[in-house]
């Protein structure tokens, strides 16, 4: 049975293997940051459960510890995929409930085009530029997804059920996210870990390595708008190869953007300023998992026989353990989520027990609980329009 559980500090020697498979700046290939993340995610988690209410923000940290100065402020999320026939971690994602705010901006490129024509020739060009953007809006962001690759392509979809937790939980604890959600998206990386968008454009300005300056921005971005050129940077001058990288995801990363575009993601030309990277945007509302996730109770389980469509069902308890399923789903006569025998004991096996529940796979919204029989001989009374007319009353 494949479970969804908050990070703990015995997966920190996984998270470093798998984070050094990719080059993500939210999960970097370094021990100590990674379990500085656990520490602040599994806070986090306590507070979402309405564990020490007192502090409602993670304090700041200085120092090295890998909380950035725009993460220094926000909830942090760690989730892990976990087989509960051999435990361990198969896969992770994140939230950061939000990046930066007044004046602590996120730092990205807004790709522009601009025309110009001269009077003498008679014809005119248009040429892409770069200009640093500076974003105080605060965005919720998702990252740090990754799957081990012999998981990849799992009949289970276990990908898809580690990228959609993320806004099963958003749905659930909608207060503690922003009305946007941002996902930056990998770049193309080559073979020995470079990219070719810093190593022509960001290098000029910034003397690091692609690796050095990723490190750098796990504790500060004052770097990028102290030394970055403010104004216009001419595209045009890179090679035709580095242009065409600007906005475009590396292989491995086509799956997580179309399933992101799925949800009604954006691609508005904001780009990473290391690695032109695209940015990807959604109204924290309109995604349709966000939007479909309720609070329900957990039932007694059922036969898979009796599931009506498959669901994601999570339950968070006081002391901030988080567990979801994906599972078959069926609801009983009260309105409760009932899963499978092994999904109920992976959730905690607590009939009655508040549970988080998201339909996938079209299946449609749970039913509200039926209401008591009207007494016999009594005509109910009407509740739609359409039944009003009929009537000759109002609805």
């Amino acid at each position: 049975m494949f479970v969804i559980r908050r990070a703990r500090m015995d997966d920190a020697p996984t998270l470093l293997k798998l984070a050094k498979m990719v080059h993500f700046i939210n999960l970097p290939a370094d021990q100590e940051i990674i379990t500085e993340k656990i520490i602040n995610s599994r806070a986090s988690f306590e507070r979402a459960a309405g564990v020490n209410r007192k502090q409602l923000t993670p304090k700041r940290h200085s120092g090295s510890g890998g909380i950035s100065e725009k993460t220094a402020l926000a909830e942090l999320f760690m989730f892990v995929l976990d087989d509960t026939r051999s435990p361990g971690c198969l896969g992770t994602s994140q939230i950061v409930s939000q990046m930066g705010g007044p004046g602590n901006p996120n730092v990205c490129f807004k790709l522009e085009q601009r025309e110009k024509y001269s009077e003498t020739l008679k014809f005119g060009t248009k040429t892409m530029v770069a200009r640093i953007h500076l974003d105080e809006s605060g965005p919720t962001e998702i990252g740090g997804l990754i799957l081990q690759p012999s998981f990849r392509g799992h009949p289970d979809k276990l990908g898809r059920f580690i990228s959609s937790v993320r806004f099963h939980f958003i749905g659930l604890h909608r207060r503690v996210f922003r009305p946007t959600v941002l996902a930056e998206m990998m770049a193309p990386i080559t073979s020995d870990g470079e990219n070719k968008i810093w190593n022509a454009l960001g290098r000029r300005f910034i003397p690091l390595s692609y690796t050095e300056a990723d490190r750098f921005c796990q504790y500060s971005r004052e770097f990028m708008t102290a030394l970055l050129p403010i104004g216009d940077i001419q595209l045009s001058i890179l090679p035709p190869e580095v242009r065409m990288q600007f906005g475009e995801v590396g292989k491995e990363t086509v799956p997580a953007r179309r399933m992101l575009e799925k949800l009604g993601f954006k691609y508005e030309n904001f780009v990473d300023p290391f690695d032109g990277g695209p940015y990807l945007f959604a109204k924290t509302d309109e995604i349709s998992v966000v939007r479909d996730t309720r609070k329900l109770e957990l039932g007694d389980p059922v036969t898979p026989a009796d599931a009506v469509g498959i669901g994601i069902v999570s339950v968070l308890d006081k002391d901030g353990e988080f567990f979801a399923v994906q599972s078959p789903y069926h609801m009983d006569r009260n309105g409760r989520v009932c899963v499978p025998r092994d999904a109920y004991e992976a959730l905690g096996g607590v009939t009655g027990a508040v549970a988080g529940f998201t339909p996938l796979d079209g299946s449609a919204p749970p039913e509200a609980p039926k209401r008591a029989a009207k007494p016999a001989g009594r005509k109910a009374a009407p509740v739609t329009k359409k039944e009003a007319k009929k009537s000759g009353k109002k609805a």
